[in-house]
């Protein structure tokens, strides 16, 4: 293997494997049948060292590189693409970004809550007219005794439905888009908020989606980071969050290319199993090297985490590259399997909803061209 893993990583990445056949793979059916919140699943993803897994020991998490945690993050995925963006959101989303920016109590607070499982987080920047355009902010916090009151809606919050905790993105400056957002660390249970469930998704059913309709007062000690330097924060955690995604969409398809190639073993036309056939020996092989090439991405995004402050360049590039590479593998996946994979609650019908979603969420595929383009052509 040209990319050796120490003993540590190697040995983590077995053990969440087994976790995500026993535990989370006899679940992900119900799971998306249903549209429920995993909440049975996160509460034994705890032990595993699954939640907090960036966070230092001191603060009650596992303390373990960026690559470890997409290793855990693919692993998941294969079983469960709600569960493994369920897990991103409240790792790299809200418990890092404490650890990043949050004063001593804020860290003191909820680091230990979120890493034990006893809290979930969510992230609430989004916005009917601030997807893309995120620096578009329209709900505002508008200094008042001591504090702020925040009033506006957040849209599509993942997690939402059993958040303990929720760091929103508002406007302290309005009409200096970027400049002029401050990021608030909010309990759920506030006076004010008001949960509202999204329609049904396509895929990735369970994560909790919900909008928030708010009118909220909230201390100065709410606040996360500097004032009006909010905006950076929430770039700082997508870049993170990012790299999570690629993790999640590289599982999606490792778990489609399993399902094509035991169908291919399987399946007998004109007297011979169909994997002897070139047409499906080149899908797999097609899919087989974009996953690997993208996980390899994936890989060197998660170090550059680890190594420094800025990290947007390879997390858009890891992002592009596994969520498309996945989509690729679930349209393959179902092609070889026809109509075995083309009817409802097959394992390969489930893969391609779920897939698309992670070429939209966290940033679209055309964010991420233009954040890898711009690095390019300033290089140039």
């Amino acid at each position: 293997m040209l990319f050796d893993l120490t003993n540590e990583q190697a040995s983590f990445k077995q053990s969440i494997e087994q976790f995500a056949r026993e535990v989370v793979a006899p679940r992900a059916a119900a799971i998306d049948e249903s549209g429920e919140f995993p909440a049975d699943v996160m509460r034994a993803a705890a032990p595993q060292g699954l939640l907090g897994v960036t966070i230092p020991g001191a603060w009650g998490g596992a303390g373990r590189d960026y690559l470890s945690y997409a290793l855990a993050l693919e692993a998941i995925a294969t079983a469960s693409a709600t569960v493994a963006v369920s897990l991103s959101v409240t790792n790299s989303l809200v418990a890092e970004l404490i650890a990043h920016a949050g004063r001593e109590e804020q860290r003191d607070r909820w680091l230990r809550r979120l890493a034990s499982g006893a809290s979930i987080g969510a992230f609430a920047l989004s916005e009917p007219d601030a997807g893309t355009d995120a620096a578009n902010q329209k709900t505002t916090a508008v200094k008042s005794s001591g504090g702020y009151r925040i009033t506006g809606r957040k849209v599509w919050v993942a997690n939402a439905e059993a958040a303990a905790v929720v760091i929103v993105f508002a406007s302290t400056r309005p009409g200096f888009r970027g400049e002029g957002v401050t990021a608030f660390l909010v309990p759920m249970d506030a006076p004010g908020i008001t949960r509202t469930a999204r329609a049904d998704s396509l895929g990735v059913r369970g994560l909790g989606c919900m909008d928030l309709e708010l009118d909220i007062h909230v201390g100065d000690d709410h606040v996360l980071g500097e004032v009006d330097r909010g905006f950076g924060l929430a770039m700082w955690a997508l870049q993170g969050g990012r790299v999570a995604i690629a993790a999640q969409a590289l599982g999606i398809g490792q778990a489609a290319l399993g399902e094509a190639i035991a169908h291919a073993g399987q399946r007998e036309q004109f007297g011979q199993p169909i994997a002897n056939y070139q047409a499906i020996q080149w899908m797999i092989a097609d899919m087989a090297t974009e996953l690997d090439a993208a996980r390899l991405l994936t890989w060197k995004a998660a170090a550059a985490r680890d190594l420094q402050q800025d990290c947007a360049f390879e997390a858009s590039m890891a992002k592009l590259a596994a969520a498309e590479a996945g989509h690729k593998a679930a349209d393959k996946a179902m092609q070889i399997l026809a109509s075995a994979g083309y009817r409802r609650g097959s394992v390969v019908e489930r893969l391609f909803r779920d897939v698309r979603a992670t070429e939209i969420y966290q940033g679209t595929s055309e964010a991420q061209r233009m954040i890898i383009a711009a690095r390019v052509l300033a290089d140039a």
